[in-house]
């Protein structure tokens, strides 16, 4: 059997708006999907130290899980990318930040594939490093950090649909949860 792990970032909870669905994703393939709750209000996340504590809250959950899990975060959540990295774990990885070196370098010494999903107006968003990173981007003109766009709400819901076909694309081209381990 398959799993997945949801990790969040630090305003909403692993169960909220797109990892609702990218779990949900993982779920119709069927995934256990395992969600992270931070065990507190995170530190800084433009700080170093971030990284360590995103490690120090997910890894356990990684170990619990064994095997090769799927990874989707979310912002703060792809501090995780080091781990994946480590472990050749694949992943979706929703607006990464991906201006801290820390992020961008861990996704740099990746060998599982990965999805980067990220919008044009999100400052923590750089879609040319994104494209040299991976060849499995989606980057949303006019998208704010939580995939939000001007205009409508059905507009922003467009958008939620976009994300989940590209990663259901994504989970094809890469043959999860089939892939061998």
């Amino acid at each position: 059997m398959a799993d997945a792990v949801v990790v969040p970032g630090g305003k909403f909870g692993p169960a909220a708006g797109m990892l609702l669905y990218a779990g949900s994703v993982a779920e119709t393939r069927g995934a256990t999907v395992h969600r992270h709750w931070w065990s507190r209000e995170p530190p800084d996340p433009f700080e170093p130290g971030i990284e360590s504590w995103v490690r120090a809250e997910v890894a356990g959950l990684l170990d619990g899980v064994g095997g090769h899990p799927l990874v989707i975060a979310k912002s703060l959540g792809t501090n995780a990318a080091a781990l994946a990295a480590e472990r050749g774990l694949p992943a979706v990885w929703l607006t990464p930040v991906l201006t801290v070196p820390w992020i961008a370098a861990a996704m740099g010494r990746a060998t599982a594939p990965f999805l980067l999903v990220g919008g044009t107006a999100d400052a923590l968003w750089d879609g040319g490093l994104a494209r040299r990173l991976s060849p499995h981007v989606l980057e949303v003109e006019g998208a704010g950090h939580g995939m939000e766009v001007p205009g409508p709400v059905r507009d922003a819901i467009a958008v939620l649909g976009r994300v989940v076909g590209e990663m259901e694309e994504f989970l094809d081209a890469i043959g999860w949860p089939d892939r061998p381990a």
